[in-house]
């Protein structure tokens, strides 16, 4: 699959939609957060292990490909390991966006760019650029492992990751649940109750006599 494919696979979705489709999906740990909210990141992961030094990052930089995303795995470190240059350039590729479960820096010239970076913190002291560490290695990534080419899926309420073969089963079901939910809201715009569209009182007797049940909308 490619990315223009996996954009038009994923038009209109949203994270949480992927998540109520299947709960034991991979989601990153709330920590990590968008730099500018309203964009939506969505990319193949290209995987970086560093410390307190952004030599690796850059590496990755220089080879990666349009449609991708660097999933930056920094082992705990403090310092920033990409700013406005990075994301600049990262852009100017075609990436799909940056995350690091650690430290950016230059967050307002970030909240300007078109293109997502999430990370855990900010700091205005960047890393080294002194050590070679790895790429294209599995890595953790808020508490969930990323692989290289995993699609990597996120909004303003955070990012989950998916492998491509995971698609084909669960994208029918995001779909349904937010056609579901947007009925749901024109309904609500007219007046209706929250409680008129779900199977509240039923799904309570279920559970209440130890039942099986599913609250789902109407």
């Amino acid at each position: 699959m490619d990315i223009e494919t996996l954009r038009v696979e994923l038009a209109h979705l949203d994270a949480a939609s992927i998540c109520d489709a299947d709960k034991t999906v991979r989601v990153m740990d709330a920590g990590i957060r968008p730099v500018r909210t309203g964009l939506t990141l969505l990319g193949f992961a290209r995987t970086v292990r560093t410390g307190d030094d952004f030599l690796t990052v850059l590496k990755a930089l220089r080879e990666a490909s349009p449609g991708e995303v660097l999933v930056i795995d920094t082992q705990g470190a403090r310092r920033a390991v990409a700013g406005e240059l990075f994301s600049t350039e990262a852009q100017r590729k075609g990436l799909a966006g940056i995350v690091i479960d650690g430290a950016c820096r230059d967050t307002r010239t970030l909240r300007e760019l078109p293109l997502p970076v999430y990370a855990r913190s900010a700091n205005p002291l960047a890393g080294t650029s002194r050590e070679l560490h790895e790429t294209q290695v599995p890595v953790s990534c808020g508490g969930v492992t990323v692989e290289p080419g995993d699609v990597v899926f996120g909004d303003d309420d955070g990012i989950v990751v998916l492998t491509p073969a995971d698609l084909p089963r669960l994208l029918p079901i995001a779909r349904e649940i937010q056609r579901a939910e947007r009925t749901a809201l024109e309904r609500m715009s007219r007046g209706e109750s929250l409680f008129d569209l779900l199977n509240f009182d039923e799904h309570e007797a279920a559970l209440r006599s130890g039942r099986e049940s599913r609250l789902k909308l109407g």
